[in-house]
């Protein structure tokens, strides 16, 4: 029988993994920060372009798991809630599947405007709710971990994983993308990008598909 220790340490590597995951995919923006980086000729230019899609994308995760924080004061619905919160991840991937198209509004907000760019590509793609699954899972093994503890302290310690799951997401999205555009605008150029531009759209939305069918199995086998 795996622990609730080992569990709970598995599933804030899972937070870092996919904080990374997320920082890889080309549609999250850091093509974007090498862009403004190269137009503005300042090595200055890049950091603060990644600040931005970094704040855009903490803000994004931070609206879609503060709901569900809130949520969790209602135990007795807990694994209902796990269970339709995997429904919909399910349902995001099967959409983002069946239209491959890049969304159009994200091509009308000015380039200048990374930090909204950033927090509208995450919630279009998806990118909270796959994280959602997750935080629901640490906040389960919390529950069990405080027993007859208050409805309100409960309901208080999963907002505080809320801002700590988003942070430590963001920080491992930020470092993996980060060194991605160091390495394309230092070293490789955007002509690489053209060169050796992969799309990862059916691969993004087959793995919510795969992280919502975990989160349902995991709520119904209880845990």
């Amino acid at each position: 029988m795996i622990s609730d220790d080992t569990s709970l340490a598995a599933l804030w590597w899972a937070v870092i993994f996919s904080g990374f995951y997320h920082g890889i995919n080309p549609g999250m923006g850091w093509p974007l920060a090498v862009s403004d980086g190269l137009m503005e000729r300042k090595h200055s230019a890049l950091p603060k372009a990644f600040g931005l899609l970094a704040l855009g994308h903490l803000l994004a995760m931070l609206a879609i798991l503060l709901p569900f924080s809130m949520m969790t004061i209602l135990l007795i619905w807990e694994n209902e809630i796990r269970i339709g919160a995997g429904l919909l991840v399910i349902g995001m991937g099967l959409y983002l599947l069946i239209n491959r198209q890049h969304p159009r509004f994200l091509a009308r907000v000015h380039p200048a405007r990374l930090g909204l760019w950033s927090f509208l590509a995450a919630m279009a793609h998806g990118a909270g709710l796959m994280l959602v699954l997750i935080y629901l899972q640490i906040c389960a093994i919390g529950a069990d971990e405080t027993g007859h503890q208050a409805v309100s302290t409960l309901m208080s310690g999963n907002i505080q994983n809320a801002f700590i799951v988003a942070l430590v997401h963001t920080l491992s999205m930020t470092i993996a993308g980060g060194v991605l555009a160091t390495i394309i605008y230092f070293w490789l150029g955007l002509k690489f990008i053209s060169k050796t531009w992969f799309n990862l759209g059916i691969v993004w939305a087959l793995s919510l598909i795969l992280v919502g069918v975990f989160g349902v199995y995991s709520a119904y086998v209880g845990h």
